[in-house]
């Protein structure tokens, strides 16, 4: 089994007073994780996707939900987000019943954080889980091993089936897509034209690493700009995507509203395109690159709990730096670029206004140095 990061941070959370919930997107590998977090104990476990379940747990008090824990020392509830009013039946479980664990997983924050928000405040710890990482499978294998797999990862992702499958990719991230993407997310409340949201997927997707007009999104679907960000709103607590956001102190030629989109999986990025390609025969080698560099940088952030602003920046001039990372007022600053022989200087606009603490590039030679722990 493949260690995931979070596994310590979960195990030292057990039995101290909270429940513990786990966001991520459908086979990032969450119910593994939970299976793994409670080998050895005894527990329940509810399938929040099960229709008997979901009627079950509905309206259940939570004398009666002990009543069937009974002497389990956990209690496990998948898909959480599936169950109306999931988070004040977790807050009365955990005010009357504090010696129980609950353990609850959600592959939408877009329902079970905003059911849980105002119900659960001091009852609960967060965690999130993303695809594999780069740093897992090093530690998972070795280095020179998965080295060697990075063009490979650049057009098929880090899912975990897609990973433990080698040859069936194609086919894995097909039914993710089909099944996942464009099916769960669009039975959520509100999206009523699926084609709508298919073409917006589509038009981030072959626009990664590329800065963002939701005015220009919204004429080319014929949507409202309202829509545009409803619907990316969506993607990013679906944990499809997230966004960058210019980075700017007020100076007046920097743009101070733009903004990039990126996919947390370049496999699922590339689903979504319908392109499987290698890496030698495509023509969007730096938008892979800076996709897979950027989405790795924010696991890494997010599970070393470094409590880091990211951003771009960019100035009328169309000066660019690829990614700042901003902790208590320090800035490093990434330009990303596949091939180690591209020359790249750091524009002075940028260095000589703020004074960054590191300037870096990150290319297909050195990018380990900043992605392993």
């Amino acid at each position: 089994m493949i260690l995931r990061s979070p596994q310590n941070e979960i195990n030292s959370l057990l039995f101290k007073g909270k429940a513990i919930i786990i966001f991520g997107a459908r086979q990032v590998g969450k119910t593994s994780l939970i299976k793994n977090t409670i080998a050895g104990k005894t527990f329940m476990w509810f399938n929040g996707d099960e229709p008997d379940t979901q009627l079950l747990l509905e309206n259940i008090t939570s004398d009666r939900l002990k009543a069937f824990v009974g002497n389990n020392q956990i209690l496990v509830i998948d898909e959480a987000q599936m169950i109306h009013n999931i988070g004040l039946l977790i807050k009365r479980m955990v005010d009357n019943y504090p010696e129980i664990q609950v353990i609850a997983s959600g592959s939408s924050a877009f329902e079970l954080a905003d059911k849980t928000k105002e119900s659960m405040m001091g009852r609960k710890e967060e965690l999130q889980l993303f695809p594999l990482s780069f740093n897992e499978m090093v530690k998972h294998t070795n280095f020179i091993e998965e080295n060697r797999l990075i063009p490979h990862r650049l057009v098929f992702g880090y899912y975990p089936a897609v990973v433990n499958n080698l040859g069936n990719e194609e086919k894995i991230l097909n039914d993710l897509v089909d099944g996942f993407l464009y099916k769960d997310i669009l039975n959520l409340e509100g999206i009523k034209k699926s084609s709508t949201l298919q073409k917006l997927v589509q038009m981030l997707a072959y626009r990664v690493g590329s800065e963002l007009s939701y005015s220009s999104l919204a004429n080319d679907l014929g949507i409202s700009r309202l829509t545009i960000e409803k619907y990316i709103d969506i993607l990013e607590k679906n944990f499809i995507t997230f966004s960058l956001t210019a980075f700017s102190k007020n100076q007046d030629n920097e743009l101070k509203k733009g903004r990039k989109v990126y996919f947390w999986d370049n496999g699922l990025r590339n689903r979504i395109i319908k392109n499987f390609n290698p890496v030698e025969l495509r023509d969007d080698i730096g938008a892979l690159w800076e996709n897979f560099i950027i989405s790795e940088k924010k696991k890494k952030l997010i599970y070393n709990q470094k409590y880091t602003d990211t951003y771009f920046w960019r100035n009328t001039q169309h000066a660019e730096i690829d990614y700042l990372e901003v902790r208590n007022q320090e800035i490093d600053a990434f330009e990303i670029k596949y091939s180690a022989k591209q020359k790249v200087k750091f524009t002075k606009s940028f260095t000589e206004k703020y004074h960054p603490k590191t300037t870096k590039v990150i290319n297909k030679e050195n990018f380990w140095e900043c992605l392993l722990d």
